[in-house]
């Protein structure tokens, strides 16, 4: 929101009103002297005007977790343990994840309170590469590569995947890297070829990647170079 309407709708002040405050320096946002009427605010900024606390601010909450098989990507499930129930019940209530995995599937989950940033991560358009180490019941067929580069058409949705890079490591492990997040993409994916997945695990979305040292079920807040990566 523009600082000036905060400031109008916080104390019901006239515009003038708080346009002569941000003119006299009684403006402070995040404890520095802010001047101008269009500086942009958001709900994580502290804001003072006037000698009065107008929004108090909270802290802005960026994590990663190593998501274990078994847990849902969910805020809340009635039937299975949650991504957010393996954090501190003071943060469960306001996070959301940023960009979903299945129920079997492991590895690098993102969660925020943030939805500006976490839409810059998920959005379609953005098209941020998404990478996973994926392991196959059947040996890849050599022609997997070449297909998923052209893309794959998924008649239900009536579209074709953007296309998408596979690093073959094994007859039946590959590294795959998408650019999308459709419906259980990735088996559907392999479907075509016949080749039920048997393990998938995100290793990295955007540049951010999954740091080794967590196990399943561990987590750590993003690093301010993970953060102003995105």
């Amino acid at each position: 929101m523009r600082l000036d309407r905060l400031i109008c709708q916080q104390r019901d002040w006239s515009r003038r009103t708080a346009l002569k405050l941000l003119d006299d320096g009684q403006v402070w946002v995040n404890d520095k002297v802010e001047s101008n009427p269009l500086f942009a605010v958001d709900r994580f900024a502290k804001v003072v005007a006037g000698g009065r606390l107008l929004q108090a601010g909270k802290p802005a909450l960026y994590l990663m977790l190593h998501k274990p098989a078994g847990v849902v990507s969910a805020t809340s499930d009635p039937k299975h343990p949650t991504a957010v129930s393996l954090l501190p019940q003071a943060w469960q209530e306001e996070l959301h994840i940023a960009g979903r995995l299945d129920k079997a599937s492991t590895g690098l989950l993102l969660l925020t309170n943030d939805g500006l940033w976490s839409r810059r991560i998920t959005e379609p358009q953005l098209k941020k590469p998404k990478t996973y180490l994926v392991t196959l019941a059947n040996p890849i067929d050599p022609d997997t590569a070449r297909r998923f580069a052209e893309g794959i058409y998924f008649e239900y949705e009536g579209i074709t995947t953007s296309p998408a890079q596979l690093e073959q490591l094994s007859s039946h492990q590959a590294r795959l890297t998408i650019y999308e997040g459709r419906y259980h993409q990735i088996k559907r994916m392999f479907g075509r070829f016949r080749n039920p997945v048997l393990t998938l695990h995100r290793e990295s979305m955007g540049p951010i990647v999954l740091d080794r040292r967590l196990q399943a079920g561990e987590y750590r807040p993003l690093t301010a170079a993970e953060i102003a990566a995105i």
